[in-house]
């Protein structure tokens, strides 16, 4: 039996699109796809013909967050999912730090590990009515791949504080106004315009964007490593010192994933 890519990859001039695709769990995050991920992106950046990435989801949404099922695969591990979260970090800061500019192309939820995704994109274009929130504390969980770093640079502190300490998921609509989505479109031309706009950075593309891209990330992010290695600890603390388990059985029974 043939396992469908964890990421499917399609060329489209200068554009590449990398899509999750793990459509029956929301493109809920797991070990296979943050690898197939990682060398996505690699295979990207070592080809000069492509000048800008999308990121996309398949299915009904762009990406829910971690895997929860496999999270309490790992209860019994000391500090529990701390080590693949680690990895997942490191791939989502790579993304945001890749020479390449990224688009993500949003639909259906972007939540917790989906949202620390399309922070770490240079540009997000979400169709309406995507829901899109941290979501971490709805589960008695903490963020470990850059929330808590990177959502009060994209949304400006005071909505990142509501979206953090109450775990909502805001629809798209009443996110314009912060200036972290590019735009907001009817789902029918959100890959047209995510494209669009793709084309236009690629059109750019180059040794100066990328440059620009990496100055902007160093002058906005100097403190970010010391941030991000405090969040990713925090989770850990918290994974050992709570019952998160029993948080997220309680939540897979009430609603699959």
């Amino acid at each position: 039996m043939n396992v469908p890519s964890p990421i499917l990859v399609t060329d489209s001039g200068r554009v590449r699109t990398l899509t999750l695709n793990r459509p029956d769990r929301r493109n809920a995050l797991d070990p296979d796809l943050i690898e197939a991920l990682d060398t996505a992106l690699t295979d990207a950046e070592a080809d000069p013909s492509i000048g800008c990435l999308i990121l996309a989801g398949a299915g009904k949404s762009f990406c829910a967050g971690a895997d929860l099922q496999y999270f309490l695969s790992l209860r019994e591990n000391p500090g529990g999912p701390t080590e693949f979260l680690r990895r997942v970090s490191a791939v989502v800061t790579r993304l945001e730090r890749s020479p390449l500019p990224v688009v993500a192309a949003v639909h259906g939820h972007a939540v917790a590990g989906g949202l620390e995704l399309a922070l770490a994109c240079d540009v997000v274009v979400a169709g309406e009515g995507a829901l899109i929130g941290d979501g971490h504390i709805r589960n008695n969980l903490l963020p470990a791949a850059g929330s808590s770093v990177r959502l009060p640079r994209k949304v400006g502190d005071s909505t990142a504080r509501w979206l953090a300490l109450t775990g909502t998921l805001l629809p798209a609509e009443q996110l314009t106004a912060t200036g972290w989505l590019r735009a907001v479109v009817p789902l029918a031309e959100l890959t047209a315009t995510a494209g669009a706009l793709a084309a236009q950075l690629a059109a750019a593309a180059g040794p100066a964007q990328s440059a620009f891209k990496s100055l902007l990330h160093t002058l906005t992010g100097m403190h970010e490593d010391d941030g991000l290695a405090i969040e990713l600890a925090e989770f850990e603390k918290h994974w050992n010192n709570t019952d998160v388990p029993a948080a997220l059985t309680a939540f897979l029974h009430r609603r699959p994933a």
